[in-house]
């Protein structure tokens, strides 16, 4: 049994992980900012991703952290939240530091499609007709923390998992799903459910096999990826 400690344990892709990991016979702590917020999680516990000191108290005595905290919860919410710019570099930084600091040693980060490229090499943030201008924001603010994950000299193993632009919550498990690299695979066939992306990260806990780097992940008949 491995024990995980889940950031963000409320939202979408942090219930997804919560559910697969338990499925699988791990140890769950849910992690969430306001736990009263949350009462359909009953064992969940305070923690801020953002700050060294709470995010060492939490991990402390775990094997495994996922990453999975977002300001807001779907598009149209990301559109108006006030966003701190820094809010991911802090988080990437907090959790470098936390994580070393406990000696807790793998970390896995749920990305953000924006910052993959299209096949030209172009940033998919730059492209309006993918990515709305009023999410922008909050695309250069998740790009900056994946920076900041890569210019890192850290004992922390540590990797990012990037999902595609269609990312279905009511998707099925099908416990399939195919990596790639910093390319988006094509979005008129690639797609993603939650599950699935649970699955992949917790494959990712049980048995690493990508280290301090992004990926991209994605199911169905985009090409260029592997099981």
């Amino acid at each position: 049994m491995t024990n995980i400690a889940i950031f963000g344990a409320g939202g979408r892709a942090g219930r997804a992980v919560s559910a697969e990991a338990r499925l699988r016979g791990h140890s769950v702590t849910a992690v969430v900012r306001h736990p009263d917020r949350h009462p359909d999680i009953p064992s969940a516990v305070r923690g801020d991703v953002t700050d060294p000191a709470s995010v060492s108290a939490v991990v402390r005595g775990h094997d495994a952290v996922v990453h999975a905290v977002s300001p807001a919860s779907g598009p149209r919410e990301l559109a108006t939240v006030d966003l701190d710019p820094e809010f991911f570099t802090k988080a990437a930084g907090a959790l470098l530091h936390g994580l070393s600091r406990a000696g807790v040693p793998r970390l896995i980060v749920i990305g953000l499609f924006a910052n993959l490229t299209d096949a030209r090499g172009r940033l998919l943030l730059d492209d309006p007709a993918v990515l709305p201008a009023e999410l922008r924001p909050f695309a250069l603010a998740h790009t900056a923390g994946l920076d900041r994950l890569r210019a890192a000299r850290t004992t922390v193993d540590w990797l990012v998992l990037t999902p595609p632009i269609a990312l279905r919550a009511d998707g099925a498990r099908t416990g399939r799903y195919e990596i790639g690299g910093d390319v988006a695979p094509d979005p008129a066939l690639a797609h993603l459910s939650y599950a699935d992306l649970a699955v992949a990260t917790v494959d990712e806990i049980e048995t690493p096999r990508h280290h301090r780097c992004r990926v991209s992940i994605f199911n169905g008949t985009a090409t260029g990826g592997r099981r």
